[in-house]
């Protein structure tokens, strides 16, 4: 059982180091964007649709493809009131359940419907509804389904460890 447990924490951890990894370099490409948007609006008082656009999807991406990332590194808002005070094998337990409980149905409801509301966008071959706007907005929108799958892989994760700090100290 160990085993299987230290195997989906290892896979998900992989994932989303990769993924968290690999989109903050969506940083800096909103970043430079940015400032592009920003120049010429300053030089020639004029701005695109799809550069507004791209900006937006671009904060999206990085805050979608970065939740699992930001789960695995403890770095969620959390209010701490007694938690930081709790042992190991409390907050275990206080990770469990709020991952069963709330997490893991959460990312099962927003996945599942995130998914419907994608595919009927592709379905109808969606783009913006503004002149100049991106094509294909379908893609921002199947990321949605994407990054809740990555935040319950991790999740998964957290119920494993979680798992595995209470059957390591039950017995202490």
């Amino acid at each position: 059982m160990n085993h299987l447990l230290q195997s989906i924490i290892r896979f998900a951890n992989l994932v989303n180091e990769t993924v968290g990894r690999l989109s903050s370099w969506l940083t800096t490409a909103l970043m430079l964007l940015v400032c592009f948007d920003v120049v010429r609006r300053f030089l020639i008082n004029d701005t695109e649709a799809w550069i507004m656009e791209l900006e937006w999807h671009l904060f999206a991406l990085i805050f979608l493809l970065g939740a699992g990332y930001a789960l695995k590194h403890d770095r969620h808002v959390r209010v701490d009131l007694f938690y930081a005070k709790f042992s190991a094998r409390d907050k275990a337990w206080v990770d469990l359940l709020g991952s069963l409980l709330f997490l893991l149905p959460w990312c099962i409801l927003i996945g599942v419907m995130s998914y419907q509301y994608a595919y009927g966008s592709w379905a109808i071959g969606e783009g913006s509804p503004d002149p100049g706007g991106l094509p294909a907005r379908y893609l921002i929108k199947f990321a949605i389904t994407i990054g809740v799958a990555l935040l319950g892989l991790q999740g998964l994760a957290v119920v494993a460890q979680s798992i595995i700090t209470i059957r390591n100290t039950s017995t202490e």
